[in-house]
């Protein structure tokens, strides 16, 4: 993998964004100042905002190969393989180029409704009662981002890291909670 410059930097057949920065581990992220969580077993940018933590080699952390794989089972029917879209469902890889993660939150909690021209609908479904996208929300974000700015390739992750202690004590409590 190439080193991450500031600017858009050819890699593979994406484009990684400018927004998307190394570690001293030499893993990417994407902002600055991620930190993991242990006790959520998660990395969060300073915001407070979950990311993604990718190898060199293409492994991601786990929480956002967790996100690789309930976007998968509960969001790729509309919004197609890899979040690139659908006839009838944005691409979400676009979407994340400038939606916060609050407001991801939001729409997938609560839902939207967009009026076409012509006088269609395009309508998002609230989610917030769905525990299997609620209680994995971070990990799908974590990796939507991923795929938005170009670190992570369409198809299946290069790897995962091992499952933190963590991440089982929040996945647990929001099952349970």
């Amino acid at each position: 993998m190439t080193a991450l410059v500031a600017g858009s930097v050819a890699l593979a057949t994406t484009t990684v964004s400018a927004e998307a920065t190394k570690t001293e581990d030499g893993a990417t992220v994407a902002g600055k100042g991620a930190e993991f969580d242990a006790d959520a077993g998660k990395w969060y940018l300073e915001s407070g905002d979950p990311t993604y933590h990718v190898k060199e080699d293409g492994t991601l952390d786990f929480l956002t190969y967790r996100g690789f794989q309930r976007y998968h089972s509960e969001c790729h029917v509309c919004h197609g393989p890899e979040g690139v879209g659908s006839t009838y469902a944005p691409a979400l890889t676009d979407s994340l180029k400038t939606m916060s993660y609050s407001d991801f939150v939001g729409v997938v909690a609560s839902g939207r409704t967009v009026h076409l021209p012509g006088g269609g609908e395009s309508v998002m479904p609230a989610l917030g009662d769905n525990k299997n996208v609620m209680c994995y929300l971070d990990g799908i974000y974590a990796y939507l981002k991923a795929r938005s700015d170009g670190v992570v390739p369409r198809g299946r992750p290069a790897g995962k890291e091992a499952k933190p202690e963590g991440l089982g004590k929040t996945e647990d409590s929001c099952f349970n909670g």
